[in-house]
């Protein structure tokens, strides 16, 4: 077994930032990239709403600047993915499909994971630029003057397509029921919106793309249209929009430690208000993986610098850093 001061479980801006200041703590962290180095924004297309890009940067070259930033000031990054985590005792030990570790701390940053309507080309579009999200305060801005659709029926379908209604010239909310499940207040606001149409009693079948051309010549399908088909009759229809925001729901990437850690009714990690501290001391979760409210990443990012100065505090209270 190798032992490490810090071991950090994911590598999105919550693990970076968390890596970086633990990293400039001299705690010398060592961070696991997982399945998927980078995290969601490694299969996001332009980033516009991260301070300190005035003309916005690709969500893959935006992560990678952070990978080279915590690399120059030491960190430790492994390619490899935690299968096993043992907290139950201390040291903590962390498996991974590679060997075996040991840490006097661990930061979980593993985030969370949107999911999907299970057809053909959604979450490919997502990952490419063509026109398929499921954040709407990430890529809103992308859709000004053009009619869009949301899928959904609960309180974060209804409020991404009430933000959506401040870019797009129609939001079509698509359901598969003729009934909300989202609070009286958010349906009430919804729809006194002269903006968003309700499309009742339909799921979205598959989608209908064409290809464009980019400024720099290169081919992008991207989406046209969707087929809907209808729940109670069984027919199938057309729906021409430009841009398709699936909104229902995200799954935390918890289940190394859903019989180790508190979590909440949705599956998050569940931290002490105001910081990030779980119910194992020495365990700090930052990220989406504890958030479900904003899921941006500059939140994610602050929420890592909160892990890693929480974690140097703890290191110091047992008495294994000065």
């Amino acid at each position: 077994m190798t032992h490490h001061k810090v071991i950090i479980i994911g590598t999105g801006p919550a693990g970076y930032t968390a890596a970086l200041y633990a990293s400039r703590a001299n705690l010398a962290p060592v961070i696991f990239e997982g399945s998927q180095p980078g995290g969601q924004l490694t299969i996001t297309t332009e980033v516009d709403n991260f301070p300190g890009f005035k003309n916005g940067i690709l969500g893959p070259e935006l992560m990678n600047e952070m990978r080279e930033q915590v690399l120059r000031f030491g960190t430790t990054i492994l390619t490899e993915t935690i299968i096993k985590a043992d907290l139950s005792s201390k040291p903590f030990a962390l498996t991974s499909d590679k060997s075996t570790y040991t840490a006097d701390a661990v930061v979980i940053a593993t985030g969370a994971s949107a999911k999907w309507l299970g057809i053909k080309k959604d979450e490919e579009l997502s990952r490419e630029g063509g026109g398929v999200s499921a954040c709407a305060t990430c890529d809103g801005f992308f859709f000004k003057n053009k009619e869009i659709a949301v899928v959904g029926g609960g309180d974060t379908a209804l409020e991404e397509a009430t933000y959506l209604t401040k870019f797009a010239s129609k939001v079509y909310l698509i359901h598969r029921r003729d009934k909300l499940r989202a609070s009286k207040a958010m349906q009430d606001r919804a729809f006194k919106n002269s903006k968003i149409q309700f499309v009742w009693n339909q799921e979205v079948i598959s989608i209908d793309t064409q290809v464009h051309k980019t400024t720099q010549g290169m081919d992008v399908e991207k989406i046209s249209g969707l087929q809907l088909k209808d729940t109670q009759t069984g027919r199938i229809s057309s729906l021409l929009v430009e841009g398709l925001f699936v909104a229902i729901g995200h799954s935390p990437n918890t289940s190394l430690f859903k019989d180790a850690l508190t979590l909440d009714e949705s599956g998050y990690i569940r931290v002490t208000p105001g910081t990030t501290k779980t119910n194992i001391p020495g365990v700090f979760a930052c990220g989406d993986v504890q958030d479900k409210v904003f899921r941006q990443a500059i939140t994610a990012a602050g929420s890592g610098c909160m892990a890693a100065i929480e974690t140097e505090h703890y290191l110091s209270s047992i008495g294994l850093v000065d």
